[in-house]
C-alpha cells in the first residue's frame, strides 16, 4: 500500500460517523463487535462492514479467541493521517499569508 492509498484509506474510513464512533470506542479500550453494537441501531452484519473498512485501512486490528473477536486501536495510523494534515495546513496558511502580504 503506498502512502497515498494509505491515507485514502484512512480518510475513507473516517469519513463515516459511525466509524468515527468506533474509533472513539477504540480510542478508550478494546472490544468485542457485541461491545462496540451497543451504542448503535444497526444490525451486526452492518458494523462487521464498517468494521471491516475500518481494519483494512490499518486503524483497527482484530484478534479471535474462541469466538469472540477483539478489535483495538492502531495509533499510528492516526497520527500519519494527522501529519498529512498538519502539513496541509502549513501549505494553505503559507498561502493565505501571501495574500495578505
Amino acid at each position: 500500500m503506498t502512502a497515498a492509498t494509505s491515507i485514502d484509506a484512512t480518510f475513507r474510513a473516517l469519513g463515516d460517523p459511525t466509524r468515527r464512533r468506533v474509533i472513539e470506542q477504540l480510542s478508550i479500550k478494546p472490544a468485542s463487535m457485541t461491545e462496540l453494537s451497543r451504542p448503535f441501531d444497526i444490525s451486526l452484519p452492518t458494523l462487521s462492514k464498517h468494521l471491516g473498512i475500518v481494519e483494512r485501512s490499518g486503524l483497527v486490528r482484530s484478534a479471535k479467541v474462541g469466538r469472540v473477536r477483539t478489535y483495538r486501536l492502531v495509533p499510528g495510523k492516526l497520527e500519519s493521517a494527522e501529519s498529512w494534515l498538519s502539513k496541509q495546513r502549513t501549505l494553505w496558511q503559507r498561502r493565505l499569508d501571501q495574500l495578505d502580504g
